[in-house]
């Protein structure tokens, strides 16, 4: 299989580029190189993968490459990932989030490629009144970024039902794991893994009994690939089912902590039901959270 990563350089998009180079496909990476992590391709690089630095929102750009790799299936992971960034310029998470996945559909459009797949998120179902949350429980995020994510899906569905390609969406939860960035506000686990490596405090904002899903990511990169394989279309949960407060979290890393006032739009409790993604692309999590922990900190403590 020939295929496309938008966002290859990231934390998830740089583990999907080895696993893809693991099944033998040609591998073609799209990555504007601006968060400077490509020390995650080093090795992939060096196994055959192609990065071509560009930005999923230039729209000429988009044209101009997938017309050019002609890939079998787009994964499409390149956005705006910051929670707090989308509240402060939502315009730019807007831009990028569903102008980028417009971008890239128009493009595999027009270049007759035959699958898309979308990096979506738990955001988009907001605060759910409803834990183990399934793919029919109502969108409303709480956040500039869940919106765009939301929106972004409603233009897979739309170029499916339009142009007839074949779309799909994961919504995965809280996606954890080595590579993952200490410095920014999107991985929890990465900074209280961070914390613990050098001995200081970690921030929790509010109580700390507010709830996560956690999923390591080679777990989330095995559903790209039955993803990938599959021909379910729609919108599917990527998640383990286990709902996790913050201080368990903090326990289990073994960081110390201290406490913050709450963040405005901060969402009490998530965990999403992951049956339809057993049924439709026969995937399940594989990994115990305290396996995935120990190897993210022990990652984090090498680096």
């Amino acid at each position: 299989m020939r295929s496309l990563v938008t966002g290859g350089a990231g934390f998830i998009g740089s583990h999907l580029v080895d696993a893809l180079l693991d099944s033998g496909d040609d591998v073609v990476v799209v990555d504007h190189l601006a968060g400077g992590h490509t020390e995650n391709l080093a090795e992939a690089i060096e196994r055959g993968a192609e990065v071509l630095p560009a930005d999923v929102s230039d729209v000429v750009g988009m044209n101009d490459v997938v017309a050019d790799v002609r890939p079998d299936v787009i994964f499409h992971l390149a956005a705006q990932i910051d929670v707090r960034r989308s509240v402060a310029d939502p315009s730019t998470d807007a831009h990028v989030n569903v102008g980028g996945t417009a971008a890239i559909l128009e493009a595999a459009r027009r270049a007759r490629v035959r699958r898309v797949l979308l990096a979506s998120t738990a955001g988009v179902y907001g605060d759910p009144s409803e834990l183990w949350t399934s793919e029919d429980a109502p969108v409303a995020p709480l956040s500039p970024y869940g919106a765009s994510k939301a929106a972004a899906e409603t233009y897979m569905n739309l170029f499916r039902r339009l142009h007839g390609i074949s779309t799909l969406s994961l919504r995965m939860s809280n996606v954890y794991g080595p590579r993952q960035d200490p410095h920014s506000d999107s991985g929890v686990v990465a900074i209280f893994s961070a914390a613990a490596c050098e001995h200081r405090a970690a921030t929790i904002y509010g109580d700390g009994r507010q709830t996560r899903d956690y999923v390591f990511v080679r777990d989330a990169v095995a559903a790209f690939l039955a993803a990938a394989r599959s021909d379910a279309e729609g919108v599917l949960n990527i998640s383990t089912g286990t709902e996790t407060s913050l201080l368990d979290l903090a326990r289990t890393i073994g960081v110390r902590t201290v406490f913050a006032p709450e963040r405005a739009g901060e969402v009490a409790r998530s965990c999403l039901n992951p049956g339809r993604a057993a049924t439709e692309l026969g995937w399940r999590a594989n990994v115990p959270l305290d396996v995935g922990l120990r190897a993210t900190v022990a990652s984090t403590a090498a680096a």
